[in-house]
């Protein structure tokens, strides 16, 4: 194995090119084979046009310190722009192209931005610059596209910026690691996005320091598919590069294809795109005949049995934190009289589904929001190994993470190096003792400097020694692992006072086949309702056994269309409240508040295209709230 290279000696997240352009200069970097052409660039190739594009916008007027803006999406060029522009000494402020046109001019205007980089003239357009409102200095497309040549704002394409810088070398800007790099603006679940201040030290620690997570070899195959603008695929896209990997860009579109042909050794997602794995195992299972299903539930019950006996001998079952000696040995025993069966689920059904995952995954990173315990255990059982990450885009982001040799399943996993955790009472910030729940405090290289501009914000959640108030709800067992058990500001307030985190019962709802989303209601009454996106294609399978008929209503059907697509048929409806009950009840830490009295239907999936989603695939409580207000108060 290739020692990892020692990043210790710069201070610029810049400089990380010139040294992986000279250690892994023949290994291919980016590779976007979707694009048109299709771009392939090696390490070499990558330094050079960084380097070449920076002396470009150097040369175009872009100085030391200067803000600049980029809205673009996932491609090589964008990496390029990210860290060209770094390398030429400016900050920048990211986001996606798709974004909401007004997002995009309050985050323009909101970071002082003096250097506008687009993806395409369709971008430009549809934010309808007023030259005379806007305070820019130089517009660049990252595409080939023509440029207006009258504009009154200077206007040069990808190529022209090139040519700028070609046979050139950037003017070097000397930089130190508390310098600020970019401010990546947060998704905004409510209100406007604040901009997260990201120094160069803040980037440089997740390259130095997440090779305690994982160790990657060079060449090594990584998937993309998150927006690269977000914190945890843009940390994660340094640290892989930083190793000599090769990084394939691919969508939700092709990712499945890509899956299979490029044979990932990795893959950086959020739980959203894990469910969607899951969901398409299970619906390939729900199409086997009777006798096939009944043997593969066979065996996936067997295997859960196994995989729970394994945790407890190998003390990493969360729920057998202080399991005795004599209750491991007990379950070493189980696990050894289970192991056969177990073996032989994997040969006859499990080895197929890592082989529909490409075949050598090593590792899932998962981030971005809690995984449900199904899909952990389900993964566990199938071995394709998932690491749990936690952090937020104000850390950089990532503070704590599961590795191979230690991986509690439901936890978050220990801090990383120079990372601390503190739990404390949310209300008077004493310290809680062990294991028990209260509001968790971050400090660390990687916690941010605080939100752009806006003082009394970064106050509330950062103080004068440096901890940083997650706004996460938590508790950490003996061995220092994390668990999350909610947001604080999400907190449901039943009238009888007591409070429900929603996201632990949601995850446990979905694991019933009929259910694809759901968010809980209830503030300020008297029991938990729920809004339900059934899974259709699951739903009509199961009404076919019934002689029911199910339609599928239109996105924007009224409560009439949802009534005669048979969705409130009694039958449905006591189906899914049993399915609500079964697992709310079967999950562990279980009251008698979590039952969910009422539900309705909602006729379209909660997305990004109607706003119920962040970018990062985080459901938008008030707005969904809003949306159906009137469904909420049909319940209560």
């Amino acid at each position: 194995m290739v020692a990892p290279i020692n990043y210790n000696s710069i201070h610029s997240l810049a400089d990380t090119w010139a040294i992986t352009g000279e250690n892994f200069a023949d290994i291919v970097a980016l590779n976007d084979r979707h694009s048109d052409p299709p771009v392939a660039l090696t390490y070499a190739q990558l330094r050079d046009k960084i380097q070449t594009f920076a002396t470009g916008l150097q040369d175009l007027g872009v100085t030391p310190h200067q803000h600049l803006a980029i809205f673009a999406d996932n491609s090589p060029r964008w990496f390029i722009a990210d860290q060209g522009s770094m390398l030429a000494g400016a900050v920048n402020a990211v986001r996606s192209a798709q974004a909401d046109r007004q997002e995009l001019l309050y985050i323009l205007a909101d970071s002082n931005s003096r250097t506008l980089i687009v993806e395409n003239r369709q971008t430009l357009s549809k934010l309808a610059l007023d030259s005379e409102k806007v305070d820019l200095n130089l517009i660049v497309l990252l595409s080939d596209e023509a440029v207006d040549q009258d504009s009154a704002i200077p206007q040069y394409n990808f190529a022209q910026v090139m040519a700028q810088g070609e046979g050139k070398t950037p003017t070097p800007v000397p930089r130190q690691e508390e310098d600020l790099a970019t401010l990546i603006y947060t998704s905004g679940t409510t209100g406007q996005p604040k901009g997260v201040m990201l120094s160069h030290g803040n980037l440089l620690h997740q390259v130095r320091e997440l090779g305690s997570v994982i160790i990657p070899r060079p060449g090594d195959q990584v998937l993309s598919i998150l927006p690269c603008w977000h914190s945890l695929e843009r940390s994660a896209e340094y640290f892989f590069l930083s190793r000599g990997c090769t990084l394939n860009y691919t969508s939700i579109r092709h990712f499945k294809n890509d899956v299979k042909q490029i044979k990932p050794h990795h893959i950086v997602g959020v739980p959203r795109l894990w469910e969607s794995l899951y969901e398409g195992v299970q619906k390939t299972f729900r199409e086997k005949s009777p006798g096939q299903q009944k043997l593969i539930n066979f065996f996936f019950g067997v295997s859960h049995q196994y995989i729970l006996a394994k945790r407890i001998a190998h003390n990493l079952s969360l729920n057998h934190l202080h399991a005795s000696a004599i209750a491991r040995w007990v379950a070493r025993c189980r696990a050894l009289v289970l192991s056969p069966l177990h073996h032989l689920g994997d040969k006859i059904v499990y080895h197929k589904v890592r082989q529909a995952a490409g075949g050598r995954l090593e590792t899932l990173i998962s981030g971005g929001g809690a995984l449900a315990r199904h899909l952990d255990d389900f993964y566990e059982i199938t071995s394709i190994p998932v690491l749990v990450g936690y952090g937020l885009t104000e850390t950089a982001p990532v503070t704590n993470a599961r590795v191979h040799k230690h991986n509690l399943r439901y936890s978050s996993g220990r801090p990383v190096p120079l990372t601390e955790i503190r739990i404390v009472d949310p209300e008077t910030k004493r310290d809680l003792p062990p294991e028990t729940q209260g509001l968790v405090l971050i400090r660390g290289p990687q916690v941010m400097q605080g939100y752009y501009n806006k003082p009394e914000a970064t106050a509330k959640v950062l103080d004068p020694e440096g901890w940083f108030d997650s706004g996460d709800l938590g508790w950490v067992t003996p061995q220092n692992d994390l668990i999350l058990t909610g947001r604080a500001k999400d907190t449901i307030v039943l009238s009888n006072g007591e409070n429900i985190e929603p996201q632990p019962i949601e995850d446990a709802c979905l694991r019933s086949a009929y259910i694809d989303q759901i968010m809980l209601v209830g503030q300020d009454q008297k029991f938990l309702g729920a809004l339900i996106v059934p899974n259709f294609d699951a739903l009509q399978k199961w009404a076919e056994t019934k002689n029911l008929q199910i339609t599928l209503p239109e996105p924007s059907a009224s409560n009439e269309a949802m009534e005669a697509s048979g969705l409130y048929d009694p039958q449905v409806v006591g189906l899914m409240r049993s399915e609500l009950q079964r697992e709310v009840r079967d999950r562990p830490g279980y009251r008698a508040d979590d039952q969910i009295k009422d539900f309705r239907f909602v006729p379209a999936p909660f997305s990004l295209e109607n706003g119920m989603m962040t970018q990062t695939l985080k459901l938008k409580r008030p707005v969904v709230t809003q949306t159906y207000q009137n469904l909420i108060d049909e319940m209560f």
